[in-house]
């Protein structure tokens, strides 16, 4: 039996996709990455990835696992050899079993993140993670790039929020750990060698995640700072004042919400774009909406007393709230019609943020006069979406052409403040080579020792990471 006949046995001929049925899978999201496959194979079940797993160990053909293919830096997209075979997880999309008592939840990695977080609500408990593309990205995605979102503040990044994991090994071994406990001290904690692994050691099939109680009331509100100082004032006065009731805080550049509005015609900001910066925070109160606001309120009323803030809109209702997450939720998309820019997904201590943007925006608009950062991000946990566009009358290919510079500049700020080139989106193609220039050698090392013991064969994602 050949390799395409196996696949065929393991998941059906309908599920084993070739020519133009395998293109769209073929592309990321950002069209910055496209390559080629053998095959495209759609399992339904951990048995069936199993079977494909051994098939193509078998044959010796590396294999790249996707989920919803919304990744921003190549990690699920097949180099141009076709030499491949693509397995995508958007068929094991079951919600397996709920526990309220155990307040978690099992769901198989093609779940679809925001089906996650109906299924949960419908039980009357939140599943905290949160991100733009939460209407398409997969869970198994989510955990192979150790996805954060907006509410990492309070409840931490993917890694965090995960108990247990199902995943099949190189030589399509099935390792069941899906195990609801919060302490289990009986070795090495192996799930998370696989979170944020972005396939390179196997394929995320299910995951036991953690589930919290539904707060009270949830309120939001938007402010304008006069500077980026001031919005990290802001965040530690909110943090003094909700403690854990604090679960979001982003801010957002002005320019990234001018061309939000203009592109998006269906947002409306609720206040003046006048300042050069824009909070959104966001309390969750177990207590009720009274309490929350009126705490809300006391941390903007003293804000603005000591000049952190200028002006504030606090949402008086569920709609009102959703329209300032789609603000911050729409610059993603407003700045890919208008053709891209730049992007730097990056982590600093937060005592670094502001002397990091005004320094680097510098450096930057001193070497390339036609430079625009667009900048946004979760400010509560240091990570910043910190972006390079083109000024109006310059077309955005130019700052294309200086990719490999604008990165640089970015890139060694960030690492001279003790930060990461990467915090969400994980290295894929996009920065599997940049990472060697900052991390260390014995941690790339103790990393490839890791790859070398666990897929032998080098099969699962090549080229992703390292």
């Amino acid at each position: 039996m050949n390799l395409h006949q196996a696949l065929v046995a393991a998941v059906g001929e309908a599920n084993v996709l070739t020519g133009e049925d395998a293109a769209p899978y073929l592309i990321d999201w950002r069209k910055r990455y496209a390559g080629s496959a053998r095959a495209v194979v759609r399992p339904a079940s951990t048995a069936q990835v199993a079977d494909v797993v051994r098939a193509c160990t078998e044959a010796q053909v590396p294999m790249v696992p996707q989920g919803g293919n919304t990744g921003l830096v190549g990690g699920a997209t097949p180099d141009d050899s076709g030499a491949a075979v693509l397995i995508s997880l958007q068929r094991m999309n079951r919600v397996r079993s709920i526990d309220i008592a155990n307040d978690t939840i099992t769901v198989e990695a093609g779940c679809v993140l925001q089906q996650v977080q109906e299924a949960a609500n419908r039980r009357g408990r939140l599943f905290p993670l949160s991100l733009a593309a939460e209407g398409s990205a997969t869970i198994g995605g989510n955990l192979a790039t150790n996805a954060g979102g907006v509410q990492v503040l309070r409840y931490g990044n993917a890694r965090d929020l995960t108990l247990g994991l199902e995943v099949v090994l190189a030589g399509g071994e099935i390792w069941n750990g899906l195990r609801g406990l919060r302490k289990d001290n009986t070795g090495y904690d192996l799930k998370h060698l696989f979170i944020g692994a972005e396939g390179t050691l196997g394929v995320i099939t299910a995951a036991t995640l953690k589930l919290y109680p539904l707060p009270a009331a949830q309120m939001t509100a938007l402010a304008a700072l006069p500077s980026l100082a001031a919005a990290t004032r802001l965040l530690e006065r909110a943090r003094a004042a909700a403690g854990a009731a604090l679960t979001a805080f982003e801010v957002m550049g002005r320019i990234a919400l001018e061309h939000t509005v203009e592109t998006l015609p269906a947002l409306r900001a609720p206040l003046p774009l006048a300042e050069p910066w824009y909070a959104l925070l966001e309390l969750s109160d177990a207590e009720g909406e009274q309490h929350a606001t009126a705490m809300l309120e006391r941390i903007l009323a003293a804000a603005l007393e000591d000049g952190d803030i200028v002006d504030a809109a606090v949402a008086r209702s569920l709609a009102e709230s959703r329209a300032l997450w789609q603000l911050r939720e729409g610059i993603p998309e407003a700045h890919a019609r208008r053709g891209g820019n730049v992007k730097h997904d990056i982590s600093l201590p937060v005592s670094c943020v502001a002397e990091f943007v005004e320094s680097t925006n510098a450096a930057l608009r001193g070497r390339f006069d036609w430079i625009e950062p667009i900048v946004f991000g979760h400010l509560g946990d240091g990570n910043l979406h910190y972006n390079m566009g083109t000024m109006a009358g310059t077309p955005i290919e130019v700052a294309f052409d200086h990719e490999k510079e604008i990165n640089t500049v970015v890139n060694d700020a960030v690492h001279a403040r003790g930060g990461s080139i990467s915090a969400e989106h994980g290295l894929g193609q996009l920065k599997r080579e940049a990472i060697t220039r900052y991390k260390p050698a014995l941690e790339l090392e103790l990393m490839r020792r890791i790859k070398r013991a666990i897929d032998p064969l080098g099969l699962m994602n090549p080229g992703k990471v390292l």
